[in-house]
């Protein structure tokens, strides 16, 4: 069963690098249960699906006998990771940041076991050694193993000084303090791997380098690939913002209809990285062609929602949107916007998170593409009580997007 841990997640078309692939897997094939983490920073009240691949690595990696590490970054959050970034972040407060970090927590036991258990997660805070360090110490010890030179190559570092953008001093010492980590995170835990995205690799790579230095057994690093659409934008990315795993902050029918919206493109792959469904079942949602593909979507969309938000919620959403779409009736599981009658219809849409300014509401009203209550409304100064009486409408934007309009 642990050794099947690589070769599932390269079947499912996670993998995209590792440090020294060969010596961990002889380790996993002797037996050994692995101890891995994945580290997240504290800078928003939730994950969204552009993280959720690395959140069912970890379920996968648990699943196969080996032993989880949620990594919180409540020190690291401090300095803010320069990887993939044009811009430095903006500094988080530490009671933000603890908020954040709150609120983010919840998430991780939908999708991973948590206890006392020899492979059931544990959930740390990388604040506990790095608001202790004393820096003239730590830079005497560890930083006399990074080079200048090599670190100067890294993508994170690469992409600012190419496009002249400032990164900060600060920002240059995120890299030392995930290396860090790692070292930290064996001594304490005897983890050995560490998991992360493929923007992420010089930075995991530092770690096991550390590693080596201090004289800790070989540490490993695996990274997956970074999820785009067909499309080519980011996973989680969306015209009304991201895509939250936290139901206070995106709803289950809104979750449900991210995925049910997919691609036809990228179904049967999002299937496989997102759903725990057998290999033959996909399959055989592969070889389904145009309305049939619907078929698949409805899995998807059902079988993601049932892992972030429970059964109830998924079965209530799928039979929303039946209600909604196909028998085209108004339906309480819809998301709800309240307004008065007075107020316009693209404030609404942008209020709502319909449209992602004022601009792109007017034109999808111009464009034909707004309907309340069926009825097309194409005047972008509109309000409400120029198009209705009712106390309660449902607004369409497009064919897919369908909200409650409660009237004060």
């Amino acid at each position: 069963m642990q050794r099947d841990f690589i070769p599932e997640i390269k079947q499912r078309g996670y993998f995209n690098n590792c440090t020294n692939i060969d010596s961990l897997n002889k380790l996993i094939e002797a037996g050994e249960s692995i101890t891995a983490y994945i580290g997240f920073d504290c800078t928003a009240k939730s994950l969204h699906v552009g993280s959720l691949s690395q959140i069912m690595l970890l379920r996968m990696l648990q699943k196969h006998g080996h032993k989880p590490i949620i990594l919180m970054g409540g020190g690291t959050t401090k300095i803010g990771d320069p990887s993939g970034k044009d811009e430095a972040r903006k500094i988080i407060s530490e009671q933000d940041i603890a908020e954040n970090k709150a609120s983010m927590a919840k998430v991780f036991s939908k999708f991973i076991q948590f206890g006392e258990g020899k492979t059931d997660a544990i959930m740390v805070d990388n604040s506990e050694w790095l608001d202790e360090i004393k820096y003239l110490e730590f830079l005497q010890k560890y930083g006399r193993h990074f080079s200048i030179n090599r670190m100067l190559t890294f993508d994170s570092v690469k992409l600012r000084l190419e496009r002249e953008q400032n990164l900060s001093f600060l920002e240059f010492n995120y890299m030392l303090l995930q290396a860090y980590d790692f070292v930290e995170l064996y001594k304490r835990y005897g983890c050995r791997l560490q998991l992360g995205g493929s923007d992420q690799w010089g930075n995991i790579v530092n770690g096991t380098d550390l590693g080596r230095r201090m004289g800790t057994p070989e540490l490993f690093g695996l990274t997956t690939n970074l999820i785009t659409t067909s499309a080519g934008t980011k996973m989680g990315k969306t015209a009304q913002g991201a895509v939250w795993l936290n139901e206070d902050m995106l709803s289950p029918y809104d979750y449900w209809q991210f995925w049910r919206n997919t691609d036809d493109q990228d179904v049967i792959r999002f299937l496989k990285m997102f759903t725990e469904l057998d290999a033959s079942q996909i399959e055989n949602y592969a070889k389904l062609q145009g309305q049939e593909l619907n078929e698949a979507k409805i899995a998807l969309a059902n079988a993601a929602t049932i892992m972030c938000h429970g059964k109830e919620a998924a079965m209530a959403a799928e039979k929303t949107a039946i209600e909604a779409f196909v028998l085209g009736k108004n339906s309480e599981g819809l998301p709800e916007v309240a307004a008065s009658p007075t107020e316009l219809i693209f404030k609404i849409m942008v209020a709502g998170g319909m449209a992602e300014s004022g601009g792109a509401a007017k034109r999808l009203l111009k464009s034909n593409a707004v309907k309340i209550d069926d009825q097309p409304v194409t005047n972008e100064m509109a309000c409400l009580q120029d198009v209705t009486s009712n106390k309660e409408v449902k607004i369409s934007v497009g064919k897919k997007k369908h909200y409650l309009i409660k009237i004060k």
